[in-house]
């Protein structure tokens, strides 16, 4: 795409080493949730202003429990583009919009916010940002059979994206039964199929005999418990020929290495980061960002955690 942006120059800090300066034109997103002090959004979005040679700058927004309307009022009023939002907001947020994308309101949970007429409407590119990062990998949802681990607002949003994406099956494991058959029963109804299976945990050991397409959805294996996962049985993980866990620090949790010690492919939710974020760029700035540009910024992320 020629438009006149440039993706060699020198960065520091998320910002082109040319003397350019923020002054009266310079444009305002920004990410709102609590907490947010270890974000890396602004890694992302600040990165790629740089590279795109827009006057935009990228801040976080810690927004304190009962402050959420106000937020996004104030935004509004002060001219902000756009912005991200993060835990505990998600579904929250919906509220205070004027419109909410078809995709966002079947999930019932918002990510990111663009500025329109009167207000912000609001869009989920967390699991277009999903998609986006598996679809690099090579990893294909169309007809796999599915194990999603979980059955929280991420589980639950990956398994509408695994819907959309016409999976051939998808088996969602959870502790609790019956939020599993929950969000089983809401996603059938929304594709008009049998798509998800709800399950027990406990009850791994009952799937069939084949090899799946494993996506960790829980919280579980987070730092600072690195050591913790979902199932330990290394029986599980022969049945399993690619892993995706939604997390991304560690950048290799015990479930990846578990999926790749019994023979599978392994990967964390880092690109899934990089590319929700990439795609809430695009919707605030009318632009197509490049798979070389998007390369540059995952390696700008990797670096910030101190990854080779």
């Amino acid at each position: 795409m020629d438009d006149g942006r440039t993706i060699d120059s020198e960065m520091t800090d998320g910002k082109m080493m040319d003397g350019k300066t923020i002054d009266g034109k310079t444009r305002l997103c920004g990410l709102i949730g609590n907490p947010v002090e270890h974000t890396m959004s602004p890694v992302i979005h600040n990165t790629l202003a740089g590279h795109c040679g827009h006057n935009l700058v990228y801040v976080p927004f810690l927004v304190e429990e009962g402050n959420l309307a106000d937020a996004v009022r104030g935004a509004y009023a002060l001219n902000v583009l756009g912005l991200n939002v993060t835990v505990p907001y998600k579904s929250a947020v919906i509220d205070s919009l004027v419109e909410t994308d078809d995709l966002a309101a079947r999930i019932g949970a918002v990510n990111t916010l663009v500025r329109t007429e009167g207000g912000y409407k609001g869009y989920n590119t967390d699991m277009s940002g999903l998609y986006r990062a598996m679809v690099s990998e090579g990893i294909r949802i169309e007809g796999e059979e599915i194990v999603l681990l979980g059955a929280g607002g991420a589980a639950r949003a990956v398994a509408y994206l695994c819907g959309e994406q016409k999976a051939g099956k998808v088996w969602l494991l959870n502790r609790t039964y019956e939020k599993a058959e929950r969000v089983a029963e809401e996603v059938n109804a929304a594709f008009g199929r049998e798509v998800v299976v709800p399950m027990l945990l406990s009850d791994y050991e009952k799937l069939p005999e084949r090899k799946f397409l494993a996506i960790q959805g829980t919280s579980v294996g987070l730092a600072p418990k690195e050591d913790d996962v979902v199932i330990e049985d290394a029986a599980f993980y022969r049945k399993i020929h690619t892993g995706f866990d939604l997390i991304y620090k560690p950048f290799t949790t015990r479930f990846m290495r578990l999926v790749r010690e019994a023979g599978g492919e392994a990967y964390n939710g880092l690109k899934m980061l990089l590319y929700q974020g990439i795609i809430a760029y695009e919707l605030w700035n009318q632009v197509e960002i490049t798979e070389k540009e998007a390369a540059l910024v995952y390696d700008r992320m990797k670096r910030e955690m101190g990854i080779s």
